[in-house]
């Protein structure tokens, strides 16, 4: 069950981190905001897809779990923080790096990414029953 889990999740990953990098990328390179700012956002707009695809897909046996969407919102808003975290602290630490701005995306998103999976399987979407 956890290896179909797993895998899913990674599917719907790739779409989430798809449609943070795409919103990051045109935030920042092309209408020049924050690059922070362009990072909270991308990474908020990957994170409504998020809830609704690893609701149904991903740990759809548990969606009905009650509260699961208070239990998100924490958890996301922790890896939001952490995200940004990564993300300056990538680019400020190895700013000489050609293509920086990737690299610091990659390595953020897959930070957010562990601790997003573990806190939806344990936490957000855990079964209530014993």
């Amino acid at each position: 069950m956890i290896k179909k889990e797993i895998l899913v999740f990674i599917f719907v990953g790739v779409l989430t981190v798809l449609i943070d990098f795409i919103l990051y990328q045109y935030l920042y390179l092309y209408l020049t905001f924050n690059i922070n700012a362009a990072k909270g956002l991308g990474f908020c707009a990957g994170t409504s897809f998020a809830y609704f695809a690893n609701r149904f897909w991903t740990f759809g046996d548990k969606a009905n779990v009650s509260g699961s969407i208070y239990r998100f919102i924490p958890l996301y808003f922790f890896t939001l923080v952490t995200n940004i975290i990564v993300n300056l602290v990538v680019l400020e630490t190895l700013n000489y790096f050609l293509y920086i701005e990737y690299i610091a995306f990659i390595v953020a998103t897959a930070c957010s990414a562990v601790l997003n999976f573990l806190g939806m399987k344990f936490y957000v979407f855990r079964s209530t029953k014993i």
